[in-house]
């Protein structure tokens, strides 16, 4: 009996994500105002197939959301560049249709093995909540280590540019021209179109600081700002920002050599010791058994 009632509750539970699914492909252009993407990056391909879902909770959810959890997830998709293909609505509509789906499909999956269990089917539908969430804070992390890498180049094209008698934002227009595509390029674009749209230099830049708010760009930002009140020379200042770069760089490289000893020791004591051992006393095992 109690095989019974689960097995139902697990065909309703997946039944109900298909018909959400269904109802929001069906519905989405009536009861749903379009997403107009007029000016937003297109979608993957395999965010496409579930994106009616995500839209449809996201409208009629994202309205509950507090505004601090909003400013937070804004803050987060501005940071993985994601800002131009979803809101923070939206995001949670996706997390929301990941979670049903998931859970829908582990419950089906483990029906069919005769293995059904509630809280492999949580787990799994917790999962797909937090992986649209995972998904782009690694991708956050990427882009970051991206900046930095190329950071200390973009500063030498910049100072170049300025040696060269051109101003700053010149500099910069000739750096996203020559430098290597990535992130900071990117960046570096926007502050240049926030600068022609109007707005001074120096807020574009702090814009920028506070997009990416990481403690290197907020220390090349005030560097800037400083060295423009002051009068003080751009070329030198840059120059000295963009070795302090490398030496961090470095310093980064080196502790994380130094740390790599240490983080073999359980892969080593765990794995490769054991195997070893195996290889080295087996067979004196065996010689001492046969002989005994």
């Amino acid at each position: 009996m109690f095989s019974q009632i689960v097995i139902f509750a697990t065909g309703l539970l997946f039944a109900t994500s298909i018909c959400a699914l269904i109802y929001a492909v069906r519905n989405i252009g009536h009861t749903v105002p379009r997403d107009d993407r007029t000016y937003k990056d297109p979608l993957p391909f395999k965010m496409k197939l579930i994106w009616p879902m995500a839209t449809f909770f996201a409208y009629y959810i994202g309205r509950f959301l507090s505004v601090e959890y909003i400013e937070q997830t804004k803050r987060t998709l501005q940071k993985a560049e994601l800002i131009y293909l979803m809101e923070p609505e939206q995001l949670f509509g996706l997390q929301l249709s990941a979670f049903l789906l998931a859970g829908g499909a582990c419950a089906v999956a483990l029906n069919m093995l005769e293995m059904f269990s509630w809280m492999y089917v949580l787990l799994a539908a917790l999962l797909g909540f937090f992986l649209p969430l995972i998904s782009a804070n690694d991708r956050r992390k990427k882009r970051e280590k991206e900046i930095l890498k190329s950071l200390p180049t973009f500063l030498d094209f910049i100072t170049m540019a300025i040696e060269a008698g051109m101003n700053l934002s010149g500099a910069m227009q000739q750096a996203v021209e020559k430098g290597p595509p990535g992130p900071l390029g990117v960046e570096f674009n926007t502050v240049l179109r926030d600068v022609r749209a109007g707005m001074s230099r120096i807020a574009a830049l702090r814009l920028m600081a506070d997009r990416l708010n990481m403690k290197e760009i907020n220390s090349l930002i005030a560097a800037l700002a400083q060295a423009e009140q002051t009068g003080a020379s751009l070329s030198e200042t840059l120059r000295i920002q963009s070795t302090q770069r490398r030496i961090e760089r470095f310093q980064k490289a080196e502790k994380t050599a130094m740390e790599a000893p240490v983080k073999l020791t359980f892969p080593l004591v765990a794995f490769i010791f054991p195997c070893t051992f195996v290889v080295l006393f087996f067979p004196i095992i065996l010689k001492f058994i046969f002989e005994t």
